[in-house]
């Protein structure tokens, strides 16, 4: 059986809602005091003030970091500049994330989010797609920014799913669910 779906919002209300929605931004851990550890912390506390990126950059001028720790460390402070919708700045972080660790999805999923969040939904949905292929520790996020994505190249169906995946993966986690009461399913 086919499903039709038709988003009864447009798709400026979902991507409105990657503004506010925080949660969709991906930290990472990095323990071991210093910091780099906590750059993390901030990150993963949902903190955005500007002045948690010189944390992070103090610690990757100064701290000896493994290379998944340096790598986190870009990810983080590019967090911070995605919560503030410094897209391009974030992407320039994430980048660095990707050239000095490039199997660490969180710096695809993140980086994705950021392409979206700039309208560039095709560049988004290749990151996301790589993120969800090398694994994460939130993979809800990654659908979840997946499906915005998706609306913003009007395939509505792929949307609908990759919410629906959302749902599946983080069932206490509102925003996919929030997005999802946009939706029409009918059947053929």
């Amino acid at each position: 059986m086919v499903k039709k779906l038709v988003g009864s919002l447009g798709v400026a209300a979902a991507l409105g809602a990657l503004a506010i929605a925080g949660e969709a931004r991906a930290a990472v851990t990095v323990i071991g005091g210093g910091q780099a550890e906590a750059c993390s912390r901030a990150a993963i506390a949902g903190k955005s003030d500007a002045r948690f990126d010189q944390l992070c950059t103090d610690a990757l001028e100064t701290e000896v970091l493994s290379p998944r720790d340096r790598a986190g460390t870009y990810v983080n402070r590019g967090v911070f500049k995605l919560r503030r919708l410094k897209f391009d700045d974030a992407v320039h972080d994430f980048d660095l994330a990707v050239g000095t660790k490039p199997d660490l999805g969180e710096a695809y999923v993140n980086r994705g989010a950021a392409a979206v969040g700039a309208h560039r939904y095709a560049q988004g949905l290749a990151d996301l797609n790589r993120a969800i292929a090398l694994g994460l520790d939130e993979p809800a996020k990654a659908y979840y920014n997946r499906a915005l994505a998706y609306e913003g190249l009007d395939d509505m169906k792929a949307a609908y799913f990759d919410y629906q995946k959302a749902v599946e993966l983080s069932p206490d986690w509102p925003p996919p669910r929030e997005q999802l009461t946009r939706f029409t399913v009918t059947h053929r």
